[in-house]
């Protein structure tokens, strides 16, 4: 995958986010602030500005850019751990990373999240959108080491994300202003896990 494929990639994630506009914000109003959505989308369209310069960096710039922007755009808890996983991500490359083949993205993408659970001091099991990035992170890296076929590992990690969203709906939740509800927070999916598997099931079915 080459950096020229960014400004269909940051394309692709907005539209599957603006076409669930409405769902996301209303399981943020149900437990949470209720600014999730729109924070995100302000971030992506600041992404879509930059497209035809995301093109011309090699992927370590380009990691460090796209993280920076979401960082000071998106605002809120959201924009600070996007941004941690994109930088961190940045710093597993070098300047020589041109491409990325999935091994490379697979690592990565690892070092990326294990980032956003320190940052966020969180991890699985907490209804936080880390219930569905994990996941993804764990089936990429086992898919990834095993040389399976492509196919084979979009349609793991799509899987993954999936389970992982689903799975937030009974969980109590520990963090942030759904934590405040108690019991009350079961029953609810998660925003940020939902908004997370939305781009990552956009992310295969572009791949793919």
């Amino acid at each position: 995958m080459l950096t020229t494929d960014l400004p269909k990639l940051i394309a692709t994630v907005f539209n599957i986010i603006q076409q669930h506009e409405t769902e996301v914000a209303g399981l943020d109003q149900a437990i949470g602030d209720g600014d999730h959505v729109v924070n995100l989308q302000r971030g992506l369209a600041t992404l879509t500005t930059q497209s035809s310069e995301l093109t011309s960096l090699n992927w370590q710039q380009a990691l460090q850019k796209i993280g920076m922007t979401l960082m000071s755009t998106m605002g809120g808890a959201s924009g600070s751990l996007y941004g941690t996983l994109f930088i961190s991500m940045a710093k597993g490359l070098d300047d020589n990373n041109t491409t990325l083949d999935l091994k490379t993205l697979s690592s990565i993408f690892d070092q990326g999240v294990a980032a956003m659970k320190k940052r966020g001091k969180s991890d699985i099991g907490e209804k936080t959108m880390l219930d569905t990035l994990i996941p993804v992170a764990e089936a990429l890296n086992t898919a990834a080491q095993a040389n399976e076929p492509l196919a084979t590992i979009l349609t793991t990690i799509s899987e993954a994300a999936l389970t992982g969203m689903a799975s937030t709906e009974d969980m109590l939740a520990t963090k942030g202003r759904a934590s405040f509800l108690g019991e009350r927070s079961r029953g609810h999916i998660d925003a940020g896990a939902r908004s997370s598997q939305l781009m990552i099931c956009a992310i295969v079915d572009y791949l793919a």
